[in-house]
């Protein structure tokens, strides 16, 4: 009998979709746990989060973090200007950094996981995103899932089954498998639509282009 019951980190963007998408069954992921900690999108992120945990059936937390917008001056909360320029390099990342965001959520869906026995948490880091942001790779990975050996008595194991795969990668494993790319909701700002200039917006568009799949690009983008 499979005893394999999971959690996974829900944005409601490409990574997390798709992740849930392919690898629901396999993992048996029963809960999603989206995040508000004051970011530009949030509105956008939980709604469309709901959405999709509708869609497949599965239960979803809304974890409200006030204090960490509170610490941080990133883009993604303050009222400075998301990065358009000189994307995809350091300083850009530092301009988005959310201080130990992917650490503390995964600490908290260690809890759950503690509490409520499930056994793997899975989160939808990238290799595009992994070349500029150190908690997206599978060092942190594996380090992590390390200390929940230690720190909790589930000792549950952190899952990034799209690790290796570029976004042009993951928008082909969506197609492939028939995941809804319509609810995606992958862009920094506020706006109704996706603003198509962030750094997230630019990869979602190439690599929808990149895979033939321009009837998303007017639902997500209004163009």
């Amino acid at each position: 009998m499979n005893k394999t019951k999971s959690i996974i980190l829900l944005s409601g963007g490409l990574d997390s979709l798709v992740a849930l998408g392919v690898f629901k069954e396999e993992y048996n992921i029963q809960l999603a746990l989206t995040f508000d900690y004051g970011q530009k999108a949030v509105s956008h992120e939980l709604n469309t989060s709901q959405k999709i945990c509708n869609f497949y059936h599965i239960e979803h937390k809304i974890i409200t973090l006030n204090w960490l917008r509170e610490i941080t001056k990133t883009s993604l909360v303050s009222e400075s200007e998301i990065p358009t320029e000189k994307l995809g390099t350091l300083e850009s990342a530092k301009s988005v950094w959310v201080p130990n965001r992917n650490s503390l959520f995964l600490n908290i869906a260690a809890c759950y996981s503690d509490a409520l026995g499930y056994t793997h948490i899975l989160f939808g880091a990238n290799k595009d995103e992994g070349k500029t942001f150190p908690d997206n790779t599978e060092v942190f990975r594996n380090k992590l899932s390390e200390v929940f050996e230690y720190s909790t008595l589930e000792k549950p194991k952190i899952v990034a089954p799209l690790i290796k795969y570029t976004k042009n990668d993951i928008v082909k494993l969506a197609l492939d498998k028939g995941v809804p790319l319509e609810f995606v909701r992958s862009c920094y700002s506020s706006d109704e639509k996706h603003c198509g200039v962030c750094e997230s917006c630019r990869y979602l568009k190439r690599a929808l282009i990149e895979n033939n799949a321009q009837q998303y690009l007017e639902i997500l983008f209004g163009k």
